[in-house]
């Protein structure tokens, strides 16, 4: 890890070891078709609701108008509008995916401005959130959101997004294995593979703070092992950090924020947890806790391929990023990629090339 880490004792909430995440200008999508979906699908659908409370239409006043808020209340008006409408919706068991995709791609600008503006306390994003946006328990839905905030024109994204992971895998657990920050895995595929790759990479793009001293090591920003004897609401309340994490148990793997649990996917999915964490940091606007940020920057601008603001290019950012590239254009440059995997071939010329 890098020289400059600092001890942080502070053993609290994320709130004060969190770095704010930046996006790129955010484009309304056109609301004429609602952009591609994504191929990977919740395992639990979201719970049937009487009645979901749209957010508040505060009343308008001089004031208010003199501070400018007339466009806010107008998107206010039309979020509540459009909410009822999806409120309609989601009485149904089975709501089409279809027309509330469409939906939400009208409602897209009225949206961003509800989850970012101050109205939204950190701890109690993902509860308001869900209460009006029941859509976003499922996986589907709230990368098609990821699509709409980055590259809302681009239908194909989630497939080139996925592309990019898929080879940044392959890629990075053979620098680990050079950083001497994991050990070369006996198999490309599995839960097993999966975790040794995950746990590794907080290490492999290190920040300059340590994870709070509750949490232990940095994977459990990312995600944890429940063990036969522990309760995952019981875990969830008292875990130290409030930001997204991937539980996983013998069954399944179920992904919450804070104490609010989103929602489930199978086992076989599990390498692509860290897409999907990012894929709700960015829906839900949350911040990066800062013992990961160096990883989830890394994952924003090589994988997501969206913008860093320059407060943000810290020195760990810098030298983690910089290290990478020159790595990937000394060691990959003419070894041949398929669907995100490497030939056989490719594998042992690059374990002699990392391990040596």
């Amino acid at each position: 890890m890098d020289a400059d880490i600092t001890t942080n004792d502070y053993d609290g909430d994320s709130s004060a070891s969190t770095i704010i995440l930046e996006r790129s200008p955010a484009t309304s999508p056109p609301a004429a078709s609602p952009p591609a979906r994504a191929s990977t699908s919740s395992s639990a659908s979201p719970p049937a609701r009487a009645s979901i409370p749209a957010p508040p239409v505060p009343d308008q006043d001089s004031s208010d108008k003199a501070s400018g808020s007339v466009d806010l209340f107008d998107s206010q008006k039309t979020q509540a509008r459009h909410y009822r409408t999806l409120q309609e919706m989601y009485k149904s068991k089975r709501p089409n995916k279809a027309a509330v995709a469409h939906l939400m791609n009208l409602e897209f600008e009225s949206r961003r401005r509800f989850i970012t503006s101050e109205v939204l306390k950190e701890q109690d994003k993902p509860t308001k959130i869900l209460e009006v946006y029941p859509c976003f328990r499922e996986l589907d839905h709230v990368m098609d959101e990821l699509q709409r905030i980055i590259q809302p024109k681009n239908s194909r994204y989630i497939l080139e997004v996925k592309d990019r992971w898929g080879n940044f895998l392959l890629k990075v657990q053979f620098y680990g294995v050079m950083k001497k920050a994991m050990k070369p895995p006996e198999t490309l595929n599995g839960v097993e593979h999966a975790t040794a790759v995950f746990t590794a990479l907080p290490l492999i793009f290190p920040s300059n703070t340590v994870p709070p001293r509750k949490l232990g090591t940095s994977r459990e920003a990312l995600f944890h092992i429940l063990t036969t004897s522990e309760d995952p609401e019981t875990f969830l309340r008292q875990r130290s950090l409030s930001c997204p994490v991937v539980l996983v148990s013998e069954e399944n793997c179920m992904i919450a924020v804070g104490s609010t649990p989103l929602t489930t996917f199978q086992k076989e999915q599990f390498d692509e947890e860290l897409l999907y964490l990012m894929t709700y940091y960015y829906a839900m606007h949350l911040t990066y806790p800062k013992c990961i940020s160096t990883l989830l920057s890394v994952f924003q601008t090589e994988i997501l391929k969206d913008v860093i603001h320059e407060r943000d290019t810290t020195q760990s950012y810098k030298k983690a990023i910089g290290e990478w590239k020159a790595f990937i254009e000394g060691c990959f440059c003419s070894v041949p990629v398929v669907s995100g995997w490497a030939h056989l071939y490719a594998q042992r010329r690059l374990w002699n090339l990392t391990s040596g």
